[in-house]
């Protein structure tokens, strides 16, 4: 599990799946950052990681600040799902 930093939307929400650098992530939580005061382009922070590490992300069996991080722009990342099946 780490922390994905996107600059631009690629047009993801929650449980999302991309494709970054050759690997299937999964979006477990997404924070827009930069709509109002921010950078020219908006951020989104994600918490990314393999399908298996879901239960770790739901019972926060993970400490987010020693997630590594990694930046990325929007056009770096294949959306294969933008959305999860009960986001709205």
């Amino acid at each position: 599990m780490r922390r994905l930093i996107i600059n631009g939307d690629p047009g993801i929400r929650k449980d999302a799946v991309i494709e970054y650098e050759g690997e299937e992530l999964t979006c477990f939580g997404i924070s827009r950052n930069g709509e109002w005061h921010g950078p020219e382009r908006v951020q989104l922070w994600c918490t990314v990681g393999d399908e298996s590490e879901r239960e770790d992300y739901d019972f926060r069996n993970f400490v987010p600040h020693f997630l590594e991080v990694d930046h990325a722009d929007a056009e770096e990342i294949t959306v294969i799902q933008a959305k999860g099946p009960l986001a709205i």
